[in-house]
């Protein structure tokens, strides 16, 4: 077992599903409160997916020191292990600085990891995953996901019946480990007890709000060149479709739109959908941390809303200030 250190209050969490708000809330504050940024983001991590993952621009980078972007290239393999190594070095990083870490995103499993621990989770082999992609094009991933439920219902619970993605990871490490992979997502019972560092967590009430907000978003991306940016990505030659980086929401749908798989004019309603999908699930993952602060994104005090309760932490001291 691989669990960090204890991290109570040496750190601030600023979460919420996609398209919520987070980025500029994390700016606003960091205009008052001298911190870092830590991305708690699978998708920031890759150079070269600036668009479709709605990446911080210049202008917003400069504003604030940010960490854990532009790390990897799309060939290489990124994950909950590797993100909490990143981030606990960070956070001492960011202190001994005399600074405040600031840990941002909707990867919820890296938050989870990060404040829980984490086994290190078996790695399959070639053999192994082409099994199971050879079972799922002959199923169908919606049969794959009711295999996964008969031996993971935690995970099955959380997945939708085509995230292929991850139900190609559970079912890998089912299979390498004999274990569950919500198993190894459980906190240790004989970890000692820590208190969880606060969470500020923007979510909106009205689903039709974040909604209109996703596809707002989405329009925007194709409007300043994302095809044209997955376009550049296919051209390199080391990439294809099943590697984790282009399985990223908006990317695969705009893959598959670029291999033919089915016309172009439904990229926009099925790009929009799956990240519909992913603020489900990032919801879902969010209602499961009890100790996180909502505040309701849609408001237009929302970003006052976060400093103000970030500032509360500090004077109470259940945030170390810097």
């Amino acid at each position: 077992m691989s669990a960090p250190p204890s991290l109570a209050a040496s750190w601030l969490g600023l979460t919420g599903p996609t398209a919520s708000g987070k980025t500029a809330a994390a700016l606003a504050l960091a205009r008052v409160v001298p911190v870092e940024i830590i991305s708690v983001d699978s998708a920031l991590v890759y150079r070269g997916m600036d668009i479709g993952t709605a990446k911080p621009n210049a202008q917003e980078l400069a504003q604030v020191p940010h960490h854990l972007i532009d790390i990897r290239e799309p060939t290489q393999a990124y994950n909950a292990g590797a993100f909490v190594r990143d981030a606990t070095r960070l956070i001492d990083q960011i202190r001994s600085r005399g600074r405040l870490p600031l840990l941002v995103g909707g990867t919820m499993l890296y938050f989870n990891a990060l404040i829980n621990g984490i086994d290190e989770m078996p790695q399959a082999t070639p053999e192994l995953r082409e099994s199971i992609e050879h079972d799922a094009a002959q199923l169908g991933w919606p049969a794959m996901h009711a295999r996964l439920a008969e031996v993971d219902p935690i995970t099955a619970a959380r997945l939708s019946l085509n995230d292929s993605q991850r139900i190609q990871r559970a079912l890998e490490v089912w299979h390498a480990s004999g274990r569950p992979l919500s198993s190894f997502h459980a906190q240790r019972s004989d970890a000692p007890p820590t208190v969880a560092p606060p969470m500020i967590s923007l979510e909106a009430a009205d689903r039709a709000w974040l909604h209109e907000r996703i596809a707002l978003r989405f329009d925007a991306m194709l409007a300043s060149g994302f095809l044209d940016e997955v376009r550049a990505l296919r051209a390199r030659g080391d990439l294809d479709a099943g590697m984790p980086s282009m399985r990223c929401v908006g990317y695969r749908q705009a893959w598959e739109a670029l291999d033919g798989t089915w016309p172009m004019a439904e990229l926009r309603e099925r790009g929009i959908a799956a990240t519909r999908q992913l603020a489900k699930r990032q919801i879902t993952w969010l209602r499961s941390m009890p100790q996180r602060h909502v505040v309701e994104a849609s408001s237009p005090d929302a970003q006052d809303q976060v400093l103000a309760q970030s500032l509360a932490w500090l004077r109470e001291g259940r945030v170390q200030a810097p």
